[in-house]
């Protein structure tokens, strides 16, 4: 197991972001810091802007004013190499993106194909410990649509970490689980980040999970963000922070207003 950062050193830094859509501000001056080898949960209402901050931080989008620096790279600067800036990164996304015409083994073969010069030895090697490492061992020739949901976001996981990122962005990656699948991710992620030192944030809405898994959570409320350990937010004195922490919201209605507005 890697030692854990024992101070504050950030990862990844949002400096007086603004951000708008069709004239509806997302952002406004969003500056906030996510801690090196330490897991992040982002939290809010859709159209927070939740998945636009992931956007943001892979450089697929640039902001209207401020700066995003990842891994010591500002990325809204044009002379920053992107490409550079996301070897450094995995995307766990919310249904998996697997293609689906490929087999497992495949999918998570194809980035070391495609951006390494590792031979086809050293690939099926990294493929199967990957497999092993989620406990799918046994499905390397399936195709995704023959794996369970819980089996398949499994299987994203490990093409996500496939090429050892420094940082790991992860997309609702609880939605639609049954709880024993829920449970076993995150546990997972709890791995990777004590056993490799991995950077995570994770978008989620899932407040149970934010309270086991997070070192840190990030709440994006309308005009503010407010950031902070997960238990001093639940039992903030500021009722808006607080209520957002209540477990009896109902999930599945949640799940709901996030399809709808995507």
């Amino acid at each position: 197991m890697m030692d854990r950062p024992a101070s504050f050193d950030a990862h990844v830094r949002f400096d007086r972001v603004h951000m708008a859509f069709d004239g509806r501000t997302v952002f406004d001056s969003l500056s906030c810091a996510f801690p090196r080898g330490r897991i992040t949960v982002v939290l809010g209402g859709s159209g927070s802007g939740k998945s636009t901050l992931l956007r943001l931080i892979g450089g697929l989008i640039q902001p209207e004013a401020g700066r995003v620096e990842v891994a010591g790279h500002d990325v809204t600067d044009p002379h920053t190499s992107l490409a550079e800036v996301r070897s450094r990164i995995g995307m766990l996304f919310q249904h998996g993106a697997l293609l689906d015409s490929l087999s497992v083994f495949d999918n998570l073969a194809l980035p070391l194909r495609e951006h390494t010069d590792l031979d086809r030895a050293a690939i099926a090697q990294a493929v199967r410990a990957q497999l092993d490492a989620v406990g799918l061992g046994n499905v390397e020739g399936l195709l995704p649509g023959q794996l369970s949901g819980g089996m398949l976001r499994r299987a994203a996981l490990a093409r996500a970490i496939i090429r050892s990122p420094e940082i790991l962005l992860c997309d609702e990656p609880f939605s639609g689980l049954d709880p024993a699948s829920l449970k076993r991710i995150e546990i997972l992620l709890t791995r990777i980040n004590r056993q490799r030192g991995i950077t995570l944030i994770v978008v989620s809405h899932h407040i149970a999970s934010t309270l086991r898994l997070a070192d840190q959570a990030l709440l994006l409320l309308p005009g503010r963000s407010v950031c902070g350990p997960p238990a001093a937010l639940r039992s903030s004195s500021d009722p808006e922070v607080a209520d957002f922490f209540d477990e009896e919201l109902d999930v599945e209605a949640l799940d709901r207003e996030e399809r709808a507005a995507t």
